[in-house]
């Protein structure tokens, strides 16, 4: 008979979590592994690859001829103004942004002088943007992006007929694992489908046996029962709202502490 999720609660000693090791190390990870004498690794399951001015130019998209660019992620700046650059596009100075948060709008200062632009933030979420949107919605947004990106923007400027251009500025692809196909850990910590995804791209004879699924997100839980495996462990919870939060409510049940 197949082992559901509440009959695999073997103790936790090690974790690896598929994203890079965080540069604080004040991190929670780095809390978590003192406080229950773990071992966590971090290793990203994805990495991102510029799309060539060639391929740019066959999307034919005239940057210049939109009043405003959305910003959802670091990659996005970087490999936008890298375009721009290579095309020798300068970015005039009313041009609008609009970044989904404020460490987005941070980095956004190593290509422009933020104090000299119009700037407009969220807090940490597409959402947070579509106020900004409606009361802006004369604007011609630019939307530079992934290969593979969620839909809820694209999805509400459509909606409110505001106009836009979608740009792919970067591929999102599966990192070589192949040197972690004979380590084992108790727990592997997902954020994304596309990680999902690269696990079985990199071992398509994956067995799961006692390895617990962590998955942060209703879009990746999803991938880890559509990819037919086991999640154990599900974030954002009420009790538990970020992905250390909801590990180490399992590791208490799983070490019996």
């Amino acid at each position: 008979m197949t082992k559901t999720a509440k009959d695999r609660l073997n103790p936790v000693r090690s974790i690896l979590v598929s994203q890079p090791r965080p540069g604080d190390e004040r991190s929670p990870y780095f809390q978590l592994a003192e406080k229950y004498k773990l071992k966590i690794d971090f290793r990203p399951f994805i990495q991102v690859e510029p799309v060539t001015i060639k391929d740019f130019r066959k999307q034919k998209i005239d940057i210049l001829k939109h009043t405003a660019v959305i910003f959802t992620s670091r990659n996005a700046i970087d490999h936008f103004f890298t375009i721009c650059k290579e095309l020798k596009i300068e970015m005039p100075t009313d041009m609008k942004y609009f970044c989904i948060s404020e460490q987005t709008a941070h980095y956004l200062q190593k290509y422009i002088v933020i104090r000299k632009r119009k700037l407009f933030v969220g807090q940490k979420t597409a959402s947070d943007l579509f106020d900004y949107f409606k009361k802006h919605k004369s604007e011609k947004y630019l939307f530079p992006c992934s290969d593979i990106r969620k839909d809820d923007i694209p999805e509400y400027l459509e909606k409110m007929g505001i106009a836009y251009t979608e740009a792919v500025i970067y591929n999102t692809v599966a990192a070589d694992l192949s040197d972690l196909r004979d380590i084992k850990y108790d727990v592997l910590a997902f954020f994304s489908p596309s990680g999902i995804r690269s696990l079985k791209h990199n071992f398509p004879d994956f067995e799961q046996n006692n390895t617990r699924i962590a998955a942060f997100g209703p879009t990746t839980a999803k991938e880890v029962l559509d990819q037919g495996l086991i999640l154990d462990i599900e974030a954002p919870m009420p009790n538990a709202p970020s992905m250390t939060g909801a590990l180490e409510l399992y590791i208490k049940k799983a070490n019996n502490l």
